[in-house]
């Protein structure tokens, strides 16, 4: 892609020294295989700007709720970074980001938390919420007291007023982290959602303090399960009553040539407790309640579905084949092994969210 920019970039600029009226929109090549002309890139190439490609810009990216792309990250070609290279300024810089739905949405409001760069529409038009920021390290700048990764100073976005708010409620051993899995907890409340669910549609999350110390407690405990679960969700265990092919789940891989997977697909529209996974393998005995947990507008399960199919972008003819990922990553089961654990992620994120406290909120 940015092979072909420089192209048409010199090109135009040498057209121009002939035709010092030349406009660009009548020049540029429209080709979607090869790049998409966007405003910015467009005045990019009015300035004769250059670029080249760098694997520092090189991340791993949480596309959709639980599928994972890797995405080429930096302010020259992606159109609209917002504040997120001060959340991921490096691959060595860690993070864990709350991201919530953003505001006028009609999908129902949910969050999901990551440590890899967010889309966009990991959350529908989504927000997020970070643990921490950094600022660019200056030139010979030394401080014995900052906490530094790279070249950068990571910064607490939990407010150092809040945090004297929770110890004055809760006891001089409230931490930052503490509200930070507080708030997590909070956004899975369905009582929270449910009374303020008109407001979450045109405001972003107020999250008001709870009364009872034992309430604040058991919110951040909850909330930090959460966080473990589904930050750690490829590490989850299968579920013991799930079958494959009628049976329990198999200690030893299956046959490489048994796990591509093309597109996964229900029996019927109403039978979710089966999941023809290829030709080979059928996944049976999913319980009703692992799609109870919702996230973008439907179940964590249905996410792995969809993203993990063989599919070809229209517009640029680019083939997105999933089983790449597998073999990238030397794992030729990796998809098979993504879903089972899902299926885990979902049932024990409901059985977490039916324990948080009863609060009547105001």
């Amino acid at each position: 892609m940015s092979n072909k920019s420089n192209e048409q970039c010199a090109d135009y600029h040498k057209a121009k020294e002939n035709n010092k009226k030349l406009i660009v929109d009548n020049f540029v090549s429209y080709d979607s295989t090869k790049i998409t002309w966007n405003r910015g890139f467009k005045q990019d190439l009015e300035r004769g700007a250059k670029f080249k490609f760098s694997d520092d810009n090189v991340y791993q990216g949480l596309y959709r709720p639980f599928c994972k792309q890797y995405v080429y990250f930096s302010k020259e070609l992606n159109d609209m970074t917002y504040q997120m290279p001060k959340i991921f300024p490096s691959q060595e810089c860690q993070n864990f980001v709350i991201c919530v739905t953003g505001i006028g949405v009609t999908k129902e409001f949910s969050m999901i938390i990551t440590d890899k760069l967010p889309d966009i529409q990991l959350q529908a038009n989504g927000q997020c919420f970070p643990i921490y920021w950094y600022d660019k390290k200056e030139k010979n700048q030394k401080n014995l007291f900052e906490n530094t990764e790279d070249d950068y100073i990571r910064r607490d976005a939990i407010s150092d007023f809040i945090l004297d708010q929770a110890k004055t409620r809760y006891g001089s051993k409230v931490t930052k982290e503490d509200i930070f899995y507080y708030v997590y907890g909070i956004l899975h409340s369905p009582d929270y959602r449910k009374t303020f669910a008109n407001d979450l549609k045109k405001m972003l999350p107020r999250l008001p303090l709870v009364e009872k110390q034992s309430d604040f407690q058991a919110f951040s405990e909850a909330g930090k399960a959460l966080a473990k679960i589904h930050l750690e969700y490829e590490d989850q265990k299968p579920p013991k009553e799930v079958l494959i092919n009628n049976k329990p789940i198999p200690k030893t891989p299956f046959p490489d040539n048994q796990l591509a997977v093309e597109k996964m697909t229900f029996p019927a529209k109403n039978q979710k407790d089966t999941i023809i996974y290829n030709p080979y393998l059928t996944i049976s005995n999913i319980p009703a309640k692992a799609y109870e947990y919702v996230v973008n507008g439907k179940s964590a399960i249905e996410w792995v579905m969809e993203r993990y199919a063989i599919t070809i972008h229209k517009e640029s003819g680019i083939k997105n084949d999933p089983n790449d990922w597998a073999k990238e990553h030397e794992n030729p089961q990796y998809i098979l092994d993504l879903l089972l654990s899902v299926i885990t992620v979902s049932m024990k994120t409901v059985d977490i969210v039916a324990g948080l406290p009863k609060v009547e909120w105001e």
